[in-house]
């Protein structure tokens, strides 16, 4: 699934650096997190970095956008051009 940012965003700016996918940057109000780009870290991390640094924990699952580790995993691969595992 998708990560998404939640109005409790207090524009800290310490997710943006840390997405390896670039998927998030700000948005009208808040940061917001692109879900077409957002792979939860698959293939980069164990853990998404945006939730490890985020100071408020508003960073959350987005039910909008369901996606098993497989399709996360094959996001991954077509975002890096990489093969899937």
């Amino acid at each position: 699934m998708a990560l998404k940012i939640t109005d409790q965003c207090i524009n800290c700016d310490v997710c943006e650096p840390v997405c390896p996918n670039t998927a998030i940057a700000p948005g009208r109000e808040i940061y917001e997190i692109a879900p077409s780009s957002c792979t939860e870290c698959v293939g980069h991390f164990d853990v998404p970095q945006c939730i490890e640094v985020c100071p408020v924990e508003c960073i959350i699952l987005d039910p909008q956008h369901p996606e098993t580790p497989e399709e996360l995993q094959a996001k991954y691969a077509a975002l890096t051009g990489t093969e899937s595992a």
